[in-house]
């Protein structure tokens, strides 16, 4: 147990390294084979993490035992572990429907998978804004070859557009670190908490510029209004397992957020306190009314999923900007709940795809498809969950985030958050007539592609997760509820590390 907050990473980090072994030397079977025990071994240890931290509050890892301002610090409270574990769980399925035959197109796609895990863990559990840096990097390096791997046309020019823009974040990203490092001689998160907080005046405000660096990066990152033009067509256009795992790629965005300016910027910060939410409250809600008109005027149905991944990122902003336990509670419960209903989506959309031949995913009016019931059946069920309809998960999130604005903020809130949900049905509902809505029996039915099993599955494990999450609503609030007070207690994460690491001093003026 004491090397319990490093399994995350290490574990598909080494499952990964052995699946580019296996890659030349055994068929794909095998690679499958170690695929899936690498992910059974990742769920073991995503719900042993979970466990442990609500028995011991905040884990603390010092790798190699170097002191934290020369090492790599992970720090495992509520919030990361619940990171790790919707990862994980969405995982599962994408991994599922990869199998399905896909990943026999894709060039070390079972490496590049593990690899891509690795990262996001890493992202969610580091205490150190240096090694967060790393791990994005890991990250979305597996993300390139994921999304080019076998790629032409479109999604080369896609790919390309989203591996520059990243390029261009990561760049800025350095330069706050070194700001920031110039600042305050430390990049460890909570060590950097207290040294903000006791600050001198001349300092403030190169401070204060870092602070505003990383926050334009991790804003890059989430797709927060303007900076979203490279997420719709590189998540449409990505192969159907990698755009339903990319579906929690912008959340590491908005956890870096959640996770920096509430730590580091928060309460206690003094003149830097709070800095960040008076921004992105309104350009959440911007996001939120693009991203629902993106939803009814897309022209296919991946572009229509992509803008609600889009929809799902402007809430999450609007909820975190709110900034108090009530709100980033509902915040939590409705990330994972986006989640898995938009990366059932993705997946139910390639599989309509296939069944509609030339026509595609493209909205065409009243265009027909073969062997629609399942199909349609599926849809009906995500597009209930996302459009927060009850009494699936996604009406249990908005309903607890609506509770917890406050009341000067009330009306306008209430608005777009409602107003955004209608658009949302309007939307989907157009998506399913073009798509379903046929009364004269199609005779093409008899020429449709069989359905894997696989594939199947996949889509009901997602909304299967959602529909446990309405289920047992009241243990996953009461967690999120602890995940939100913990996360805002900014002395505790102080204490722990100071605790842990004897070199860790009071910082002087």
């Amino acid at each position: 147990m004491n090397h319990l907050p490093v399994l995350p990473v290490l574990v598909p980090l080494v499952t990964g390294a052995l699946l580019l072994l296996l890659e030349r030397r055994h068929r794909m079977s095998i690679q499958r084979i170690w695929a899936w025990l690498g992910m059974l071994a990742m769920l073991a240890v995503s719900v042993t993490l979970l466990v442990q931290v609500q028995r011991e509050d905040l884990l603390v890892y010092l790798l190699g035992d170097w002191p934290a301002k020369l090492g790599i610090t992970l720090m495992v409270d509520r919030l990361s572990a619940l990171m790790v574990l919707t990862t994980t769980l969405l995982a599962i399925p994408c991994l599922m429907y990869a199998c399905a035959g896909w990943d026999k197109r894709a060039l070390h796609f079972h490496a590049l998978f593990q690899m891509q895990l690795a990262g996001l863990n890493g992202a969610f559990l580091t205490g150190d804004l240096f090694n967060l840096f790393v791990f994005f990097e890991v990250m979305l390096i597996a993300s390139y070859g994921l999304l080019l791997s076998g790629a032409r046309g479109a999604r080369i020019k896609a790919g390309m557009h989203y591996v520059v823009f990243n390029i261009a974040a990561s760049v800025v990203f350095l330069m706050a670190l070194g700001l920031l490092y110039g600042m305050l001689g430390t990049l460890n998160m909570t060590e950097m908490a207290a040294r903000i907080a006791a600050a001198p005046p001349e300092r403030t405000m190169l401070i204060h510029a870092g602070a505003g660096l990383l926050l334009l990066v991790f804003c890059a990152k989430a797709a927060l209004l303007p900076l979203y033009l490279w997420l719709p067509e590189a998540y449409a256009r990505a192969p159907a397992a990698v755009a339903a795992l990319f579906t929690v790629m912008t959340k590491v965005g908005l956890y870096a957020i959640l996770r920096v300016y509430t730590l580091m910027f928060g309460e206690a910060a003094g003149p830097l306190a709070n800095l960040a939410w008076d921004w992105l409250l309104p350009a959440g809600a911007a996001t939120i009314v693009l991203a629902a008109l993106g939803v009814i005027g897309a022209p296919r149905l991946r572009i229509a999923v992509a803008y609600l991944v889009l929809l799902s990122a402007g809430t999450l902003f609007v909820a975190f900007s709110l900034a108090n336990p009530g709100a980033i509670s509902a915040g939590l419960y409705y990330l994972a709940h986006s989640v898995f209903v938009s990366a059932s989506l993705f997946l139910l959309a390639d599989i309509i795809q296939r069944h509609r031949g030339s026509n595609g995913d493209y909205l065409m009016p009243i265009a027909s498809m073969p062997n629609k019931t399942l199909p349609a059946a599926l849809f009906l069920v995500a597009a209930v969950s996302i459009a927060g309809l009850p009494p699936l998960s996604g009406f249990i999130g908005k309903l607890q985030l609506l509770n917890s604005v406050p009341e000067s903020q009330l009306a306008w809130i209430w608005a777009v958050i409602l107003g955004s949900s209608l658009m949302t049905i309007i939307g989907l509902s157009r998506s399913g007539t073009r798509l379903f809505w046929r009364i004269d029996a199609s005779p093409s039915d008899a020429e449709a592609p069989p359905v894997r099993r696989a594939e199947i599955g996949a889509v009901l494990l997602l909304l299967a997760y959602g529909i446990a999450m309405t289920v047992a609503a009241g243990p996953v609030l009461r967690y999120t509820n602890a995940a939100a007070a913990q996360l805002l207690d900014v002395d505790t994460y102080i204490q722990t590390l100071r605790q842990t690491d004897p070199q860790i001093r009071e910082p002087s003026p």
